[in-house]
């Protein structure tokens, strides 16, 4: 089981590293929250695997640590705040004349 926890930990640096080097512009958190998070997953979810299976697949266990590693990580991913990537309907200048004052409610 050491070696295995050994094996998840390095699961979850290279996942997060990954993350972080692949699409820095998506991961808007501190670069410790996102490694955190993927290093904190794997570990998580390979000690679940071991015990889950009993500790007879190895290499099952290993992947499901990776699976759960970048299921988690992507979750912290924010590509509408990636750089030249705004939706269209954010920011648009309102046009002259276009722009209506709020409508208000007629009292009853």
């Amino acid at each position: 089981m050491l070696v295995e926890s050994i094996v998840f930990a390095l699961v979850g640096l290279v996942t997060g590293g990954t993350a972080l080097l692949a699409l820095p512009s998506y991961f808007r958190a501190p670069r410790a929250l996102t490694v955190g998070t993927a290093l904190a997953a794997a570990l998580v979810g390979g000690v679940i695997a071991h015990f889950c299976l009993d500790g007879r697949y190895p290499p099952v266990a290993v992947a499901a640590s990776a699976l759960a590693s970048g299921v988690l990580t992507s979750l912290l991913a924010r590509p509408d705040l990636a750089a030249g990537r705004a939706p269209a309907h954010r920011h648009h200048p309102h046009r002259s004349g276009a722009h209506r004052a709020p409508r208000r409610h007629r009292p009853a």
